[in-house]
Order: structure tokens, then sequence, then C-alpha cells
């Protein structure tokens, strides 16, 4: 899911370096947050790896 993300947020930021005005705020937006839910997908991740050795 995060590779996902991580596409999806690399397109909106070259959306953003063509997008008109009126576009614009909108993508910022966008990207706010797709980059909000990396940030969650991470933090869920890093959540679920054990610290520990398996043995």
């Amino acid at each position: 899911m995060t590779i996902t993300l991580e596409v999806h947020i690399e397109e909106l930021r070259a959306e953003l370096r063509n997008a008109d005005p009126t576009e614009r705020s909108q993508i910022e937006a966008e990207l706010q947050i797709a980059q909000a839910e990396l940030i969650a997908a991470e933090t869920k991740q890093e959540d679920t790896i054990d610290a520990e050795p398996p043995f």
C-alpha cells in the first residue's frame, strides 16, 4: 500500500509543477492528504514489526 501512495504522491507533485492557478489549491490539498495517509500507513507498518528476533 505504501508504494501505491508514494507513486500517487509523485504524480501529484508532477501535476503541481504544471498546474494552473485554479487547480493548484486542489492538487495541494490532495497532496497533503496523500502524504498524511502515507505517514499513517508507515506508522501502522512499524507497529506490526517485531523488534525481537523470532527465536
